[in-house]
């Protein structure tokens, strides 16, 4: 295989996975946004602006140990270079299909979820079982979480810690201002300013780095790199283009989030906002990519629930259950399913 190709399979993977990035800020804008304009704190075109700014600043200054994380949960760089870009625009491509399969039916799916499922899922058609770092090793010899067991348990313990820290604080807050008067609603609504721009700083330092990890990944097996980190030109154009899509809007989504769950009201948007952005800060700072939508939307069904629990619309509840259960067998199924194809009418399994 010659070097121009594998140059060209190298950027054609990239570009994928930057058209991944933006329709994760595109499909992920309704986690943040959606709270803001359902208590009225703000309209949907402040929200857009506000949110766009922190989604931007928060991958510059928010490190590489998501990236780091992602970018070696699989270990596909012993494969030919040719067959190992092509799983990698395969995962992504099942990743993509998901997160625009789920926005249409206005489901908040994890696009974090979707980028393990979808990679995962070509590597194992492809490549086999053998080529998943599953971390059961270094759990076993050296008690620590790595490879797929971290990013799995991250993904799925985050929301229950969403749900639990939401319900303490909203139980705390609500005592602090029991004998407040009415118009401490207007300091809970000013307040979502700061509460928007935390999570919006989080979202964008842990989500972007998702991408970042895949595309240094890709640098890799294109032989652009000689070791796995993040190029500074990948941090910069990974944060403007989840920006793009931040600012653009899932606003299918949006009236799940902000209007299917519960009914919020300033205190409840402030409450879950600052709930969502600690939990996924602080997963960010360990290195562990944990869903954005997840969080945000467990941190709504924790405030609802302190609040007023027959208020929450658990049929809801139940939906973003079943996608959140479903997203990573999706789209591993069709990134394996495309890799197949790709396959069969390629070759490319078969090039030395």
């Amino acid at each position: 295989m010659d070097n121009t190709t594998i140059m060209m399979m190298m950027w054609t993977a990239i570009i994928v996975v930057l058209i991944f990035d933006f329709t994760n800020g595109f499909h992920d804008a309704s986690n943040i946004t959606g709270t803001i304009i359902a208590s009225r704190a703000m309209t949907p075109i402040q929200a857009a602006i506000l949110t766009g700014v922190f989604h931007f600043i928060g991958p510059l200054l928010g490190g590489t140990a998501v990236a780091n994380t992602i970018g070696k949960f699989v270990k596909i760089d012993d494969l030919n270079a040719n067959m190992s870009l092509m799983i990698l625009l395969c995962g992504i491509f099942g990743s993509i299909f998901w997160n625009m399969f789920t926005w249409w039916f206005g489901l908040p799916s994890s696009s974090s979820h979707a980028l393990v499922g979808g990679v995962a899922g070509a590597v194992l058609f492809a490549a086999g079982a053998n080529h998943v770092m599953w971390g059961w090793e270094d759990l076993i010899m050296k008690g620590k979480m790595s490879g797929v067991m971290k990013v799995v348990l991250s993904l799925f313990v985050s929301p229950i810690l969403g749900f639990w820290l939401a319900w303490i604080f909203q139980k705390i807050v609500r005592r602090l201002v029991a004998n407040a008067k009415p118009r401490v609603d207007g300091f809970f609504k000013y307040s979502q300013w700061v509460s928007a721009a935390a999570l919006s700083f989080s979202h964008g330092t842990n989500d972007a780095q998702k991408s970042m990890g895949i595309i240094s990944l890709a640098l890799l097996l294109g032989g652009s790199i000689d070791k796995f980190y993040v190029p500074t030109w990948v941090i910069w154009i990974c944060a403007a283009l989840i920006t793009a899509g931040n600012m653009f809007g899932g606003w299918r989504i949006v009236r799940t989030v902000g209007f299917g769950i519960f009914r919020v009201r300033p205190i409840h948007s402030f409450n879950a906002q600052l709930t969502a952005a600690a939990v996924i800060f602080g997963a960010a700072s360990m290195g562990a990519p944990v869903s954005t939508t997840h969080v945000a939307s467990s941190s709504i069904m924790g405030v609802g629930t302190a609040e007023q629990p027959r208020a929450v619309k658990w049929r809801k509840g139940k939906e973003i259950f079943a996608t959140w259960v479903l997203t990573i067998p999706g789209s591993g199924l069709v990134g394996g399913l495309t890799y197949l194809l790709a396959d069969m009418l390629t070759g490319v399994s078969g090039i030395r």
